[in-house]
Order: structure tokens, then C-alpha cells, then sequence
């Protein structure tokens, strides 16, 4: 891949042997990396543009990853993954509350990180036809390559790469039932475990994006025991 054209990652982790392990095996990868020891710079690296993704441990000296997950999530919809503890379901619950994309824990393959950098990377990109630029929903209209989601009213939201995704998927099967496992294979890659309650989340933060428990929920409907449907007809356009 061309140095030039590489997809830029951000590392930002206290430790600095997984700094060196991650930015080895990314630029193997064909990405341009980028290695911070803590949170300081965070911010202005990403101002100054050019990041297409960041990778957050949880555990950093002074402000923690959770709070510049928040901050970066109020500024930007770069994708996030963050580091978390392996045991720990309360981190990656915290995590995909604050806006992260995804997570994954400690230790872990840097094989595995790679295919969810490239699959949350095609997610955040979305595979667009060429005459479909845009979906209508209801009173929403979803912008496929700006991501940008518009009322009728005015009102225009940035989706975060993860929100994006999942209000694609649901659109694309509009009126059709998706279970959690249907929604987590398409999203990650992977079924969810017993207690995995990264789709539900996603799903309420989605909906508190488009009018909170009322208008949210009106538009993508639980069925119990069963999963989640978007219920409302779907017109494209160009």
C-alpha cells in the first residue's frame, strides 16, 4: 500500500511495548501509525486532521480513555477501539455508552485487532451503490457519503462510524426482524456471548440519536425475545 494513501491510526496506551508490538504489526498492515504515551496531545492530533482511526486503552495516566472517549466523540466521529480490560464486561459497556465502535481485550491477538481495524474501517466507509446517495425514513434522511443524518426540520446529526453501520443495516433490511446475532455478525464479525451487550447499547444510543425512547423508539421497534426492526418504508435516491 502507498505510504501516502495508507489509512492514518492513532495508538494511544501507556505501555510501551504494546506501542512498539501495535505500530509494527499496523505498519505491516499498510497503515501510516502515529503512538501517544497518554492523552495530552490527543486532541490537538486529532484537529490537526488526517487520524482515520484510533485505538484508546482504557487505563492511561491522568484523564482516563473513557473521558477522552466522551471528548473526542463531541468533536469528531473518527472510529474508536478501545482497550480494555479482558474480565472486565463494565469497561466495554462504559465504553460503547461513551461512543467506541468497538473493543477488544487484554491481551489480544495482534492478528485479531487487524481484522477489526479492516472491518470497522469498511463499516465507517460504507459500500455504496453508485446511483444510491441518499435514504429517507420518516421525518430522517441518511446521507451515504457524508453520513450526515438530516430532519426535516433542519436539524443535522455526524454519525459515529458505529451508529452509521447500524442505521445502514437496519435500513437495508427495513421491516425485517434482526436478531441481536444477526445485527453483531454484520457489525463485528462475531455472535454475542450470553451476557455481550454491545448490540443493545449500540441500539439505544442510535435511537436517543433520532428523538430519544419516544421518536427512537417508534422508529426501530424491540420484539421480545426476538431482536430489533426498523419500522418504516425506505426510499433511496441519487
Amino acid at each position: 500500500m502507498d505510504t501516502a494513501q495508507a489509512v492514518h491510526i492513532l495508538v494511544v496506551d501507556d505501555d510501551e511495548e504494546i506501542r512498539e508490538l501495535l505500530g509494527e504489526h499496523l505498519q505491516r498492515g499498510g497503515y501510516r501509525v502515529t503512538t501517544l504515551a497518554d492523552g495530552v496531545n490527543l486532541l490537538p492530533t486529532l484537529r490537526r486532521g488526517g487520524v482515520g482511526l484510533l485505538i484508546l486503552d482504557v487505563m492511561l495516566p491522568g484523564e482516563d480513555g473513557f473521558s477522552l472517549c466522551r471528548k473526542v466523540r463531541e468533536q469528531c466521529a473518527v472510529p474508536i477501539i478501545m482497550l480494555t480490560a479482558s474480565a472486565d464486561e463494565a469497561d466495554r459497556v462504559i465504553g460503547l455508552e461513551l461512543g467506541a465502535d468497538d473493543y477488544l481485550g487484554k491481551p489480544f491477538s495482534p492478528r485479531e485487532l487487524l481484522a477489526r481495524i479492516r472491518a470497522l474501517l469498511r463499516r465507517s466507509q460504507g459500500a455504496l451503490g453508485v446511483a444510491q446517495r441518499q435514504l429517507r425514513f420518516g421525518d430522517w434522511t441518511l446521507d451515504l457519503v457524508s453520513h450526515h443524518l438530516s430532519h426535516r426540520d433542519g436539524e443535522q446529526l455526524n454519525l459515529s462510524g458505529a451508529e452509521f453501520a447500524l442505521l445502514h443495516l437496519l435500513l437495508s433490511k427495513a421491516n425485517q426482524v434482526l436478531s441481536r446475532d444477526d445485527i453483531s455478525q454484520a457489525l463485528h464479525g462475531r455472535d454475542c456471548t450470553p451476557y455481550d451487550r454491545s448490540v443493545d447499547i449500540q441500539v439505544s444510543r442510535l435511537r436517543q440519536r433520532l428523538g430519544g425512547s419516544e421518536g427512537g423508539g417508534q422508529v426501530i421497534r424491540t420484539l421480545r425475545n426476538k431482536g430489533y426492526l426498523l419500522a418504516c418504508d425506505v426510499h433511496a435516491s441519487a
